[in-house]
């Protein structure tokens, strides 16, 4: 998309944040991150940018761009196209990693808010503009102002600082990063055994892209939430009695935070380990 868009300035954001958020939700600090840039033939303002990018990106992660590697190979790229890859190294101590084991019945359950789609789920985006017969510099119906192709390769929020900051304050039990699956298949992760979480939809707005993308596609709410992040890049599990001071901590650090749910025995959740009550309010 950012190819077709000529847009290359968030595409290196978005490659350190699936990184940097991955690690984070460990509780490590990101140290640095090595990118590689490949593609047929190297176009050095496309390249320029897209690295501009990735330094951009670990500015707001706090770590450092060490290194990389370019590579031209003739034949295996079309005309234009280029591919990105790259990882990074965080550092934790061993007797404060983040597991989730003691996530349990009655923590809170804290959403921050994404900033768009978040490198996840364009596969089912591109099928619902291309069936709908609307290209990148057309307009969705709910946002007249922007051009879809803008307003879709918004870049990935970072969370590292704010989400350190939580974990050094105390209470903050587990952080998921809401990626590919959705809120259904991402808290998951680091819910011990015996245990699930109930979240409201009444308790944030669904952003109107994500809205929107449910109406065009007529997709129900819960492939919407299998699907995208729905307005909640990522996830933190905390004590209940520190809800409250982590949820303004946050907020501070430029974060908008919602209370979206509660854990709860698994014995109550009739089966899931996600449950999402309130449907009817993404439905509006």
């Amino acid at each position: 998309m950012a190819i077709d868009c000529g847009r290359h300035e968030a595409v290196g954001i978005d490659l350190v944040a699936m990184c940097v958020n991955d690690l984070v939700v460990q509780g490590a600090e990101p140290l640095f991150f090595l990118d590689y840039f490949a593609t047929g033939r190297l176009d050095v303002d496309h390249a320029a940018t897209v690295v501009a990018g990735i330094a951009e990106g670990c500015r707001q992660a706090g770590c450092a761009l060490i290194g990389g590697e370019t590579a031209e190979m003739p034949g295996l790229y079309a005309a234009g196209d280029y591919d990105l890859a790259g990882f990074a190294v965080g550092a934790v101590a061993r007797d404060r990693v983040l597991t989730g084991a003691g996530i349990g019945p009655g923590d809170v359950v804290l959403g921050l808010a994404s900033s768009g789609v978040h490198s996840n789920g364009f596969s089912l985006v591109r099928k619902i503009l291309a069936d709908h017969g609307m290209a990148y510099g057309d307009s969705f119906s709910f946002d007249r102002d922007r051009m879809a192709g803008d307003l879709l390769l918004a870049p990935t929020r970072i969370y590292v600082r704010s989400c350190l900051a939580a974990i050094r304050a105390g209470g903050v039990k587990g952080l998921a990063h809401i990626t590919g699956g959705g809120l259904l298949e991402n808290i998951p992760r680091i819910l011990p055994p015996g245990t699930a979480c109930r979240l409201d939809a009444g308790t944030w707005a669904l952003p109107p892209l994500f809205a929107g993308l449910a109406a065009m596609g007529d997709l129900a709410p819960r492939d919407l939430a299998r699907t995208f992040n729905c307005g909640i890049g990522m996830v933190a599990v905390v004590e209940a009695a520190r809800a409250e001071t982590l949820a303004a901590l946050l907020q501070a650090e430029g974060e908008t935070v919602y209370t979206i749910g509660a854990i709860v025995g698994a014995d109550t959740a009739g089966g899931e380990t996600v449950v999402i009550d309130g449907w009817e309010h993404w439905r509006q």
